[in-house]
């Protein structure tokens, strides 16, 4: 990312850091284009806070003891190393967006260009970590995030430092940089189970990675390691690092506890300082570490791409996306990144400024005007113009989740507040689970049940009840939910409670449960056998609806547009729920208790899943995998009402 090449001792090139950057890029780089054992590549973003905070503070307190650190000419040098290659990268993506984004998106990439050069993105992106969401796949500039962590941390970091030591001199702010340090971590321990999106996106909970290397700078400035423990640490260090990148993985509580294994790596390899190490002085590693903040830039918009033309698996155009990050890279590297800091560093501090705050405010007004004005939406730019610009317009997270299909959802009956991003205090209303006849259908699941919701709910024969507990992320379970955490865990905990209590007072004839995925690993035995004890006669699985990555109404535009294909295959498809589908099929294939429904053996033949209801274009599923209003009633019509059990609550074609 944006460490610095400056070092507290500019008279000595860190050759250790350098090669630290090299391995912190390369990690996260190929975690995103999902290369095989690096599932937990993420630590790289840790590794590079802790460099950042190592030299950070090397730069700020050597200025401070000299007496000539001078605070506006520490933003500027910031300025100038990070600015000019972001405002590249954006400008770019804006060019690319008004030939080829639809309005939906190219508005969406519009707020991102402008939160981003504001080094603010890490709080839209934290307000945008919401269940229906787009897809990570989909937002160009997710990466910055961290960017934005860090520039707040260089701007708070030289004002505390200069009151600091003011007021307490260099002992004071010492000790009040471990404690800020250990409150943070703290923070970050409890927030990440408590609070996960705002743990992972915001400064407070990542403070303490940054400032962990500004402690190793403060050991090590006047007493560095002894030689004969160097080589160890630094080994050891390495593997913490290693550890952390082949077993970690993105579903853990982040950054918690658990990052203190890459950042206690990192600050190892830093306290050893070994310039001359194999690991970080060769040829390899000190080429990439030059480059390694465009290389982070480069690779994410690249990543995104593969995922725009369905290839995110395709070997051939995964090892060409990091190829061409690297290329990329290096040529930011040299004619951007070198070329500004040099003409930049040259200037006045008040040129420099207005050079900087010049196009960084032509980017941030153009992002608004295209925001404010939906993407663009004019007749000449082309992104905005074709029938399948239009078509992925229709299917928005915007345009298609309006308040009436949110309504047809019953998300009422969810105890997650989605615009709100946090469980709900009052529950849901008595209308989810009102008794009015003998017999009656109950739903229960997540938010890929509420879609389910309309097309079982207009199917449904006269007298008989419908009730529906599902709330987002939410999969069935009894007791604690062991696989959400903070907002979503309360929510799920309340709902499934909510869920059993209501089906032991309702008795319902038909207890139907759905989840998005990880079907297999759901302990649906013991959810069946307590539901067998309380005198429920009809027991339904439905199997994992077909998905795609971003999404099908892309996939549709990019590649199936033809009205005639309803039936296809493509990379986009989620090629695992295969293998759960196939697992929860033999296990419940001669369970009496319960049925299992394959949605996937219903829609899908000959390597071809169904992708369109009708003959219009019509997506099954509006996003990656929540049924569209049409889909729901699809699914009920050909699917669920064909079942031996539930034909007799619905309706058949003759009685219509």
């Amino acid at each position: 990312m944006s460490s610095s090449n400056n070092s507290p001792n500019p008279k000595q090139f860190r050759h250790d850091i350098n090669g630290l950057r090299a391995w912190a890029v390369v990690a996260v780089v190929l975690y995103h284009f999902g290369v095989l054992g690096f599932a937990g590549g993420f630590v790289g973003v840790d590794v590079f806070f802790v460099i950042s905070g190592f030299l950070m503070t090397g730069i700020i307190i050597s200025g401070l003891e000299r007496n000539n650190f001078s605070l506006w000419g520490f933003y500027l040098a910031r300025a100038r190393r990070i600015i000019p290659a972001l405002l590249v990268l954006c400008v770019s993506l804006l060019i690319l967006g008004w030939f080829w984004l639809p309005n939906a998106d190219y508005k969406m990439l519009a707020s991102h260009v402008g939160t981003a050069v504001a080094f603010v993105s890490n709080f839209m992106f934290w307000r945008e970590a919401g269940y229906f969401d787009t897809a990570s796949h989909e937002k160009w500039l997710l990466h910055t995030w961290s960017l934005s962590v860090e520039w707040q941390f260089y701007i708070l970091l030289p004002l505390g430092c200069l009151l600091l030591w003011n007021w307490f001199g260099n002992r004071g702010l010492k000790v009040a940089l471990v404690a800020v340090g250990l409150l943070s971590l703290a923070l970050s321990i409890y927030a990440s189970v408590r609070w996960p999106g705002a743990a992972f996106y915001l400064l407070p909970t990542r403070a303490w990675e940054m400032l962990a290397g500004g402690f190793v700078w403060w050991v090590t400035r006047y007493k560095p390691m002894p030689q004969q423990w160097v080589r160890l640490a630094e080994g050891l260090g390495f593997t913490l690092i290693l550890i952390a990148i082949v077993f970690f993985e993105p579903a853990m509580q982040w950054p918690g506890y658990l990052a203190l294994v890459p950042v206690c790596g990192a600050m190892l390899v830093l306290a050893a300082n070994r310039s001359n190490s194999l690991l970080t002085a060769n040829p390899l590693a000190r080429h990439l570490g030059a480059s390694s903040y465009s290389i982070y830039l480069w690779h994410w918009p690249i990543v995104v791409i593969l995922s725009y033309v369905g290839e995110t698996t395709n070997p051939l155009w995964i090892v060409s996306g990091v190829m061409l990050s690297v290329l990329l890279g290096e040529l930011s590297y040299r004619f951007i990144e070198n070329t500004t800091r040099v003409k930049l560093s040259s200037l006045k501090n008040s040129k420099e400024f207005i050079f900087i705050l010049g196009p960084v405010s032509v980017a941030i007004v153009s992002a608004c005007f295209i925001y404010l004005f939906n993407g663009a939406n004019v007749d000449i730019r082309p992104g905005a113009s074709t029938l399948s610009a239009k078509y992925l317009d229709r299917y928005s997270r915007d345009n298609y989740l309006t308040a009436y299909v949110k309504e047809q959802y019953k998300i009422q009956c969810d105890f997650f507040d989605t615009d709100a991003y946090i469980a709900k205090d009052s529950g849901i209303p008595a209308s989810c689970i009102q008794k009015e006849h003998n017999e009656g259908i109950f739903l229960w699941g997540d938010s890929h049940a509420q879609a389910l919701s309309f097309g079982i709910r207009n199917n449904l024969k006269e007298g008989i009840d419908f009730y529906q507990i599902a709330s987002s992320g939410c999969q069935p379970h009894l007791g604690g939910d062991s696989v959400t955490t903070g907002e979503f865990k309360i929510a799920c905990d309340r709902s499934n409670k909510a869920a059993i209590d209501a089906i032991a007072t309702l008795k319902p004839s038909v207890v139907i449960m759905a989840q998005r995925d990880f079907h297999d690993k759901n302990n649906y035995d013991k959810i069946v056998e307590h539901l067998a004890k309380l005198g429920i006669d009809h027991i339904v699985l439905i199997g994992p609806v077909p998905q795609w990555q971003p999404s099908l109404p892309r996939t549709i535009a990019l590649r199936h547009f033809d009205k005639n294909e309803r039936y296809f295959s493509d990379s986009s498809f989620d090629k695992r729920l295969l293998d759960i589908d196939n697992r929860m099929k033999i296990r419940y294939r001669e369970n009496n208790q319960v049925t299992y429904i394959s949605l996937l053996d219903a829609l899908c033949k000959d390597n071809e899943c169904l992708a369109k209801v009708d003959d219009n274009n019509t997506p099954l599923v509006w996003d990656y995998g929540h049924l569209s209003l049409d889909g729901s009633k699809y699914i009920t019509h050909e699917v669920l009402s064909k079942n031996k059990i539930l034909s007799s609550f619905f309706e058949n074609d003759n009685q219509k």
